[in-house]
């Protein structure tokens, strides 16, 4: 008896040690590389053609050339300096084009992800991916874009995209990433 409730608590500590948050996933529409802009022509690209019309793609050519940009637009980081939530001119640059974007596409809206490496406490990140992201929207507000068309969110250090623990991927993770919605 005393065997068994030892187990279970040790396999409730266990599960409970395990435990992630959850994040939810945005539902509706794929990402755009689950079926990547290359797709044969002919294809709605996971878009039904009630969305293409909202977007005012018409044609097969303007939505392989839209699903194209919209890959670089996610695929394409703003990164910052250690501590920091400066944009730098290459940050800027990489801001200017996602800006065109938002000018030619003016039906998507975007959010806007705050990160962080792993060094410092999980609120000092949480706050500073914060920053990261208001800068971001602050620059894209202050070249035009609708703050309606806007939404940002802080994940600090939860969710890198370099696994390393060396300056290499801790300046990988210090970034904003964007995420179009359509």
């Amino acid at each position: 008896m005393v065997t068994g409730l030892m187990l279970s608590a040790m396999a409730l500590a266990a599960l409970s040690g395990c435990a992630k948050k959850t994040v939810p996933v945005q539902s509706g529409m794929p990402a755009v590389s689950e079926t990547g802009p290359k797709a044969a022509s002919g294809l709605s690209h996971g878009i039904d053609e009630s969305k293409w019309r909202e977007l005012g793609l018409l044609t097969e050519e303007e939505r392989v050339e839209f699903l194209d940009k919209a890959e670089s637009f996610e695929n394409d980081d703003v990164y910052f300096e250690f501590d920091s939530y400066v944009l730098l001119e290459e940050a800027r640059q990489v801001l200017d084009r996602k800006v065109e974007f938002l000018r030619r596409y003016p039906k998507v809206t975007v959010t806007i992800e705050g990160h962080c490496d792993e060094r410092g406490t999980s609120e000092y990140n949480l706050a500073l991916g914060e920053r990261r992201a208001n800068s971001v929207w602050q620059y894209f507000v202050n070249s035009g874009v609708d703050p309606s068309r806007l939404s940002m969110i802080s994940y600090g250090e939860e969710r890198p995209i370099a696994l390393s623990h060396d300056e290499a991927s801790w300046a990988r993770n210090r970034r904003a990433h964007c995420v179009l919605h359509y």
